[in-house]
């Protein structure tokens, strides 16, 4: 059934009285403008198709005083993610990264039967397994019911709730602090910033290791990443602004990967300010220095954004009418949330993309938020045999395209559209 959302009581209001979440200064400048759009994990089934759905502005401010990028939010964070629609575990290679991951802190750590590992946002255990594999003890915390379930079926310790000051204290109180804490890609969905990482910091064993994962703003804008903006997603970091905030609750950020997921990652690595036993590695001053460089502490990085992101447009639209003034098919793969608010932003409707398809039974059998483009299994694809497969979720593109190689027996192509619009020939 198709959730009605409220609005949250508190109006955003006129401009200069939005707030940043961070650091509460005044928000004037504009990052980008994607126009009115529906939140994008709000699928729609089919006996919902004739009611109203709610769109909302998708309006990116940057802050000037700490950079952060950031959206109003409109729906509470209850009303989003207490039953949701993606699963982690139908990406193989995010299960792998998850998996190499765990291997990697269990050595460099040295964790073991005695250690607690604890992830924030658990999602359906897709992290966990593997420290469960190897006799650490786990701990998942999951605000989404539905996804929690499947964690429960793979014997995956989780509690469901939504993380926060009140829960950490709850698990420090019963002697569950954490050795290694991870907040992995959940940041980005947190509203209250600053309760969200106070948390992290009560939630943290004194000399436990705290690592958070998300998509690096420089490479939003610098490979044109506008796609991964969307409602659920209240905040984009850049590496110094990720730093301000869990410096000013008392965590040290002592270590910075940088990483290929989701179109390019930062995983830092923290603890408390008081642990002195971690020293800060050259990795974190080098990508602070490098991020001064290219503009990321003033706003001459956020810059002329607004245009490419129209650039981007004009290249998808020109694309699908061509290929449907030719006669041609184009079919979609994937209904991530990047897709949804790509599909909205250009206007694309089923005259332009027929269907698209998705692995996790979930989504099988419903519409995309906004477009209602129907959502139909793999299977659809070799049915129907369009002519292009159009990649949605491009950052698993490799992945996609390597699974769906057999397009090219009809002589199907791939297209990707971000960073820029390109047309891949399958090989069967």
């Amino acid at each position: 059934m198709t959730k009605q959302y409220e609005p949250l009581l508190q109006e955003a209001g006129a401009p200069g009285s939005r707030r940043c979440r961070c650091c509460g200064a005044a928000l004037r400048a504009t990052f980008v403008d994607l126009g009115m759009s529906p939140l994008c994990e709000s699928y729609v089934s089919a006996d919902h198709l004739a009611e109203v759905e709610p769109f909302y502005p998708l309006h990116a401010f940057v802050c000037h005083e700490c950079f952060l990028v950031q959206l109003d939010q409109f729906v509470s964070a209850e009303a989003i993610f207490s039953e949701y629609a993606y699963f982690s575990s139908y990406a193989d290679s995010w299960v792998e990264h998850a998996r190499r991951y765990a291997m990697a802190m269990i050595e460099r750590f040295s964790l073991s039967g005695s250690s607690l590992v604890v992830e924030v946002a658990s999602n359906d255990g897709y992290l966990l397994q593997h420290f469960l594999a190897a006799g650490v003890p786990v701990l998942g915390i999951e605000p989404a019911g539905n996804v929690a379930e499947a964690a429960l079926a793979k014997g995956i310790r989780t509690q469901i709730d939504f993380f926060g000051p009140e829960v950490a204290r709850q698990l420090a109180a019963s002697g569950q602090r954490a050795d290694l804490l991870a907040a992995n890609n959940v940041l980005a969905q947190v509203p209250d910033l600053n309760g969200f990482v106070e948390g992290l910091k009560i939630a943290l064993a004194d000399q436990g290791v705290l690592t958070i994962e998300f998509p690096h703003l420089q490479q939003l804008v610098e490979q044109n990443q506008f796609d991964t903006i969307y409602h659920e997603h209240f905040s984009y970091f850049s590496f110094a602004t990720a730093t301000r905030l869990l410096a000013g609750h008392g965590l040290r950020v002592f270590d910075v990967e940088e990483l290929p997921t989701h179109g390019g990652s930062l995983r830092l690595y923290a603890c408390h300010a008081e642990d002195h036993g971690k020293p800060t590695a050259p990795a974190v001053e080098e990508l602070l220095g490098r991020e001064e460089q290219a503009g990321y502490t003033s706003l001459d990085a956020y810059r002329g954004f607004t245009e490419q992101v129209q650039r981007t447009k004009r290249e998808i639209l020109k694309f699908l009418i061509a290929a449907r003034e030719a006669g041609q098919s184009v079919a979609g793969y994937g209904a991530p949330g990047k897709g949804n608010t790509l599909l909205n932003y250009c206007g694309v409707r089923t005259d332009l993309l027929a269907y698209t398809v998705d692995r996790n039974p979930y989504k099988q059998g419903k519409f995309l938020p906004g477009t209602r483009i129907p959502i139909f299994s793999p299977e659809k694809i070799a049915e129907t045999k369009p002519d292009y497969l159009l990649i949605l979720p491009w950052n698993f593109g490799e992945e996609i395209m390597e699974q769906c190689a057999y397009i090219g027996e009809w002589g199907g192509k791939f297209v990707v559209p971000i960073p820029t619009l390109a047309v891949f020939d399958a090989s069967p």
